[in-house]
């Protein structure tokens, strides 16, 4: 069984964080320094990136591995008959989805962040095809290049038909870059991922679906609301874009602190 990497920091309920990208928790600092003084905030590293494994090899990587893991990090931490506050973002967003499909009784409430569940859009195939492409084009032409048509695909345009500088990575860089894991790793399989919206239907008082609000328009945005209204949850905007918990710290921490507590309310 893989070792578990995490950090504690905080008193009072805990709030577990799952990062997104390849899960290294970089630009969560700031937004964690400011909840810890509400929550005991554990967040979470599912590969270890920010804790010395940066380089080693990385299979390819399952959602329901990354749930798993979260769970264990909760038994670990969160005393037997206790509960759990989690906000999980992008591909952090869906394993925290399938961590409350399959394991919702140590939850109290989840916040899912633009999660890219494409497979509740209607048309999911192209935008699999898309994030396939993304892939394809790091391999071709480097992290720059993917790096625009991801951009391109989540804003819904095309990307361009030629990278404007094609720098194709030298083998093993892949792994020595969380941007590069990510897109050869985690990307192709996560969005391929369908939630169990039967299981999140049941429950959906427990869940708020969140997007940015300078995503509208945007995939992201698309696929948190939809989402939403197939299980029955809450959905709600959080300051700034796909990455507003970088950008806008503070003001993402005081919005996430009031969902989580406000959902939580008996009198809502």
């Amino acid at each position: 069984m893989a070792d578990l990497h995490y950090d504690v920091r905080g008193s009072g309920p805990a709030l577990l964080v799952v990062p997104g990208g390849a899960g290294h928790p970089m630009g969560l600092d700031r937004m964690t320094d400011r909840l810890a003084d509400r929550f005991t905030v554990v967040t979470y590293d599912p590969l270890g990136l920010a804790h010395g494994r940066l380089g080693l090899p990385v299979g390819q990587q399952r959602v329901e591995a990354w749930s798993d893991g979260a769970h264990r990090v909760l038994e670990a931490v969160v005393p037997e008959g206790q509960f759990a506050y989690l906000v999980g973002f992008s591909s952090g967003g869906i394993a925290a989805l399938d961590l409350l499909a399959r394991h919702p009784d140590r939850l109290r409430h989840v916040v899912a962040h633009e999660p890219p569940v494409v497979e509740v859009l209607p048309d999911a195939a192209r935008q699999r095809a898309m994030f396939t492409e993304v892939a394809d084009t790091y391999r071709t032409a480097g992290l720059r290049a993917a790096g625009a048509r991801l951009a391109a695909g989540l804003e819904g345009r095309p990307g361009p038909a030629e990278p404007a500088e094609a720098e194709p990575p030298e083998p093993g860089d892949d792994l020595t870059n969380p941007m590069g894991i990510f897109l050869t790793r985690v990307l192709p399989s996560f969005t391929a991922y369908a939630p169990d919206t039967t299981a999140l239907k049941s429950a959906s008082a427990r869940l708020t679906l969140a997007a940015g609000v300078d995503s509208r328009g945007g995939l992201l945005h698309r696929t948190a609301r939809s989402a939403a209204e197939l299980t029955g949850a809450a959905f709600t905007e959080f300051p700034g874009g796909h990455v507003g918990v970088a950008e806008h710290p503070e003001e993402f921490a005081e919005r996430l602190a009031d969902t989580l507590l406000f959902r939580d309310s008996p009198r809502r």
